[in-house]
């Protein structure tokens, strides 16, 4: 059993799992931020665009009747396909998806002028103490061969 707890242990304690968790907590707040975007600044101004219709009403029902709401459809337990959510969905993943891009351009720059700053190794003449170990080191072979 100690084994086992020191081999789990051993696994947590790895970068890559501790990196994954924390991507994922930081992934989710990302998430709650771009929802928030959405929904509070973008659908208003979609809904504006749309005659004051509300973009999250958008529904279909599936069962051939017609409902005044979706909360009407879905009191009455109606299938529904509830196409405002989904495009409001896919608005965020593009969101999602372009801030991503961007983070990921920035920090393939960042990356690459940190690369390009090192500097070139410069070939210069040996210093007059590597000649002098040099002439030393010559002699002493050329004395014992």
């Amino acid at each position: 059993m100690k084994k086992t707890f020191s081999e789990f242990y051993e696994f947590i304690a790895k970068g890559n799992v501790i990196g994954l968790a924390i991507g994922v907590i930081m992934g989710t707040a990302f998430s709650a931020i771009v929802n928030s975007l959405i929904n509070d600044v973008l659908m208003p101004f979609i809904g504006l665009l749309t005659s004051g219709v509300d973009f999250k009403s958008w529904f279909i029902p599936l069962n051939g009747q017609s409902y005044a709401s979706l909360k009407e459809a879905q009191e009455a337990a109606a299938p529904v396909i509830t196409i405002g959510n989904f495009i409001a969905a896919v608005i965020n993943f593009l969101i999602i998806a372009v801030i991503l891009f961007f983070i990921m351009k920035a920090m393939a720059k960042a990356m690459h002028t940190e690369k390009k700053e090192e500097p070139a190794p410069v070939i210069t003449e040996p210093s007059e103490e590597i000649k002098l170990l040099t002439q030393i080191r010559d002699a002493l072979v050329k004395n014992n061969g």
